[in-house]
């Protein structure tokens, strides 16, 4: 055996340096043969975490101990058997992990079972080694909370990872693990996808378990998954989630066949529509029209019907109703949390931002969260027409690249009235003309396309086809029917083999 954290050594005739060559499926192949163990496989997880964390920044929690523990017992025939993976630190309950969610609001609790989707993972065979970092509540698009230092993709420092699931993206793009945990509400699985250079595959709305501690997310729109290294590994994945549960209240259409079969089939010819249009208030970087271009170009060349084409979208209408939806959310969470940490929040748990947005939903009627959900459902019908002639469509899945630390927190003046408004709890200040609009610009301008799939639904993913002169990643976006995976995972086999992104290392490595 080799000491414990040592890296790169040899094991059984296999070298740990071609861990970077395999995905969970081909980790959990090697284990099967007896190749390798899985005790050896989840200490090279650890060892690596251990690393590259202190640069990046993504471990909350670790679980070295119990995952060697599960590693040592009998490991079942799951598909992924023995394989470590992350957990993202916000919805997903796993037994005996504490669970902050970014916040100090939720300092001491502990959950005493798993989420259904955990035990779906653990049933499938992978082993959490860790909980990773979130913004605060999942709200922003970086994973910038003020628990802990901010967490940055693993090919360029000083860069953010993307956010929500900024963590398990960073861990994955590290290639500490193959698969990391994600949810997406708005862009979180995708938009870290896109940041860190790894596949994220955000699922048809009713696709995975919710339950049992609730029956959807911010209204439907957070559905959660995975971050991949390859496309089989997240089919796989899902065809091992899947499965309807007893409490749910949204269902997704049955496959015809699993979605890691559907890996191995062609796409055929398909009717690809795209665009570097926003669908939300912002402007597009010339580096993310470029990736954009460039996708369409590839997939014009593996014959495919490619043209310009864009959804109609009232991208401030849209933005609006968006945010009071997020904000009706974030003002229950604060309401609810009594009942589940025992206590009411104090002054000083909630970044100022996570504090304004409570606040803001506090202000709101039920009549102005109905009337932003027609406006929503209104914008959805509208959309979804475009794939009456479309197959997919191929946006950039952000509108610029990896921003810098800090660089979408509020500065100057704003920041100062943020600060003051927090601290004296003064809602009605919040109806100050342009001081949401404000808000909300300066994060949609930075994810002004992710957060259409979440109202309408559709499954949608972030592919990484591009690195700009800087060697940032810039996802491609590609949104499928609803209830039509299988398409964008035959797409998105053949784009990972016509350019295999996995061969690229990142700095870090």
């Amino acid at each position: 055996m080799r000491p414990r954290g040592a890296v790169g050594a040899t094991v059984r005739g296999v070298s740990f340096s071609d861990y970077d060559a395999h995905d969970g499926l081909g980790l959990a192949g090697l284990i099967r043969k007896k190749k390798l163990s899985a005790s050896e496989v989840v200490e090279e997880a650890i060892s690596r975490a251990e690393r590259t964390n202190p640069r990046l920044s993504f471990v909350v929690h670790r679980m070295y101990e119990s995952a060697r523990r599960a590693a040592r017992a009998p490991l079942g025939d799951g598909p992924f058997a023995g394989v470590p993976y992350v957990v993202k630190d916000l919805l997903s309950a796993v037994e005996g992990a504490p669970s902050r969610g970014g916040s100090k609001l939720y300092d001491g609790l502990v959950h005493d079972h798993d989420c259904e989707l955990v035990a779906r993972h653990k049933r499938a065979g992978l082993i959490p080694i860790a909980k990773t970092s979130t913004p605060e509540m999942g709200l922003t698009p970086v994973t910038e909370p003020r628990i802990h230092a901010p967490t940055e993709t693993p090919w360029r420092a000083g860069h953010t990872s993307g956010g929500s699931s900024g963590g398990s993206a960073a861990a994955v793009g590290a290639r500490v693990v193959p698969i990391g945990h994600g949810g997406d509400g708005g862009g979180s699985i995708r938009i870290p996808a896109s940041s860190c250079g790894v596949f994220g595959l955000k699922p048809t709305r009713g696709r995975n378990p919710t339950g049992p501690d609730a029956s959807e997310g911010w209204f439907g729109f957070a559905i959660e998954h995975a971050i991949t290294r390859s496309v089989r590994d997240s089919a796989a994945l899902l065809d091992a989630t899947s499965a309807p549960e007893a409490c749910r209240v949204f269902g997704a259409p049955t496959p015809e066949r699993p979605f890691l079969e559907e890996t191995r089939r062609p796409p055929g010819r398909l009717r690809i529509a795209f665009t570097s249009r926003p669908h939300l208030p912002g402007e597009t970087h010339p580096d993310c029209v470029a990736s954009v271009e460039d996708a369409a170009k590839l997939c014009e060349s593996l014959g495919h019907e490619v043209e310009e084409a864009s959804p109609l979208v009232d991208a401030l209408g849209f933005a609006r109703a968006f945010v009071v939806h997020v904000a009706a959310a974030t003002a229950a969470e604060t309401v609810c949390c009594e009942e589940v940490i025992g206590r009411r929040p104090r002054r000083g748990d909630l970044d100022t931002e996570t504090q304004l947005i409570a606040m803001l939903g506090r202000t709101l009627s039920a009549v102005d969260l109905t009337l932003a959900r027609r406006k929503l459902f209104e914008e959805a019908r509208t959309i979804t027409r475009l794939y009456d002639r479309y197959d997919v469509l191929l946006t950039p899945t952000l509108s610029r690249p990896p921003v810098r630390h800090g660089e979408l927190s509020p500065k100057g003046a704003e920041r100062l009235l943020h600060e003051l408004v927090a601290s004296a709890e003064v809602d009605s200040v919040l109806r100050l003309p342009g001081l949401v609009d404000a808000m909300a610009a300066r994060v949609f301008a930075y994810v002004s396309f992710t957060p259409v799939a979440n109202v309408t639904g559709q499954p949608s993913m972030s592919v990484p086809l591009y690195w700009n002169q800087d060697g940032l990643p810039l996802g491609a976006m590609f949104t499928g029917r609803f209830g039509d995976e299988a398409t964008l995972f035959r797409l998105a086999a053949q784009l990972e083999e016509a350019r295999p992104w996995a061969r690229r290392l990142p700095p870090v490595v």
